[in-house]
């Protein structure tokens, strides 16, 4: 998450909601930096689950907005859905934030639409495959843009 200058970690903890624009692809597909705005907020840890997007802080270091890709008593171990590399275990402690929704072309969607629920649970499960999908949607990009 890119330094806005606003202590997002203190509005959470106050139970306030946040709309900022993540940075990076590390969520494309489904988030987009420059299109997409997320709202996110707290969370009682103990409740995150699998598919779950959670806004965390890896030790002593950046905020980060990935998928929980298993919780369980060792921890969570979390994943970018532009990604299939697992990065964990994170302690529950460094949970900051849920995704909630997010504002696609100045339309919110919630994270409990039937579409946004469906498509990232089938994405999650498809992890090993990411990067063949991705070259293949490459290819097909480029095949019908010449």
């Amino acid at each position: 998450m890119k330094n806005t200058g606003v202590d997002i970690e203190k509005l959470l903890r106050e139970n306030k909601a946040i709309q900022i624009r993540p940075q990076g692809y590390s969520m494309y597909p489904f988030l987009v930096p420059g299109r997409d705005e997320v709202v996110i907020e707290s969370v009682d840890p103990h409740k995150v689950k699998r598919g779950d997007v959670i806004l965390y802080r890896r030790t002593g270091s950046i905020l980060v907005l990935h998928r929980v890709y298993r919780h369980d008593k060792t921890g969570i171990y979390m994943v970018g859905d532009n990604q299939t590399e697992i990065e964990g275990p994170i302690r529950e402690e460094q949970v900051k934030g849920i995704l909630v929704g997010m504002v696609r072309n100045g339309k919110y969607v919630p994270v409990s639409a039937p579409i946004y629920r469906i498509t990232s649970r089938i994405w999650l499960r498809l992890r090993i495959f990411r990067p063949v999908i991705g070259k293949t949607i490459r290819k097909l990009l480029r095949k019908n843009g010449e």
